[in-house]
């Protein structure tokens, strides 16, 4: 997978089916498996990995750490019939006839990657993912899956509860027509469908669209973020344009020594490097390094505040200064649309 931040696309390696047989339970095993993956997912090069946790100790205790969520909105259909109008347009311009989508089908996948991708880098997404083409097109042979395509946006719903609700797994754009054609598509459904349930990040168009505040969260699951190799990371991940810094950064991460050591972080014209300095405890610097554990460097990675990590106990040493540098170079409210 991909995983976007900041507009773009890291490999990542998604971890899920994580099980011990009972009868080997409580012998360490879950670490022994976790710490030979993560061993495999380095070697296959991957600089970040991802999961949903059943259980969050044993992903802790080798790195991963809370990043981000999946929600699932919920709203009455009939409030998705009439959209709110764009200032600049008249009142009777509130619903865009859904002209340029077509049905997409598996001959479609290459094309639907390009898409969501280019709607993650215009939109400088933090956390969503896109598949490889073959799985997209597993994806899209499902035939109970309505998938639409437009030059600039996607859309990917199926009924549930047999004709009651609707459930939209995708429904992303780059521009303001596509966006208001997908969500008005879905209004249509109105006359049957009593819900609709949509995957959508927090920043979608859909939560300044609709006319009453009848949308809500129905369902959120959280997801952790292991950074498997730093500097790759560092070097794949986006960064605001308008930032520059230079941090010095001591980081200590028992499963995965490379990482381990006194680094400098240099943040300039939206690209970051994360060179080394030293040996741990040689910061190699001036000033006292921020220092980090594997939790601590992914949840920063996905962008927690300093303030917060420093508060869990995650982050330590540094200055002010490095904090609010630290936090406006990675700001972010991460977030995913799909499980797995």
């Amino acid at each position: 997978m991909r995983q976007w931040w900041l507009g773009r696309p890291v490999p990542m390696a998604g971890v899920s089916s994580v099980t011990v047989a009972p009868e080997y339970r409580g012998r360490g095993i879950g670490r022994m498996l976790m710490t030979a993956l993560l061993d495999e997912i380095a070697a296959q090069g991957y600089p970040l990995s991802a999961l949903f946790p059943a259980t969050m100790p044993l992903y802790r205790s080798v790195g991963w750490e809370l990043a981000g969520a999946r929600d699932t909105a919920v709203i009455p259909a009939r409030s998705l019939l009439r959209l709110v109008p764009p200032d600049a347009q008249p009142p009777e311009a509130g619903t865009v006839p859904a002209t340029g989508l077509r049905r997409a089908g598996p001959g479609d996948a290459e094309a639907v990657v390009a898409v969501l991708g280019r709607v993650h880098e215009a939109a400088r997404d933090c956390g969503p993912i896109t598949w490889d083409t073959d799985s997209a097109a597993d994806w899209l042979a499902d035939p109970g899956l309505y998938a639409y395509l437009a030059e600039d946006g996607f859309l990917a719903y199926r009924w549930q509860r047999g004709n009651k609700d609707l459930y939209a797994e995708r429904a992303e754009a780059i521009s303001a027509r596509t966006a208001r054609a997908l969500w008005t598509q879905l209004g249509s459904h109105a006359s049957i469908a009593e819900q609709v349930y949509a995957r959508t990040g927090p920043a979608s168009a859909f939560w300044w669209l609709t006319r009453e505040r009848d949308a809500d969260i129905a369902h959120r699951s959280r997801w952790m973020l292991r950074v498997v190799d730093a500097p790759a990371a560092i070097a794949a991940r986006g960064f605001p344009a308008a930032t520059s810094l230079t941090v010095p950064l001591r980081i200590t991460d028992e499963a995965r020594p490379a990482n381990s050591g006194c680094w400098r972080l240099t943040v300039v014209g939206g690209a970051g490097t994360l060179d080394p300095l030293g040996p741990a405890g040689t910061a190699g610097s001036a000033s006292p390094a921020v220092t980090l554990g594997a939790r601590g460097l992914a949840a920063l990675y996905a962008g927690t505040p300093l303030v917060t990590l420093r508060q869990a106990g995650l982050a330590a040493g540094g200055t002010a200064a490095d904090d609010a540098a630290l936090d406006a170079a990675f700001a972010a409210t991460p977030y995913m649309l799909d499980a797995f």
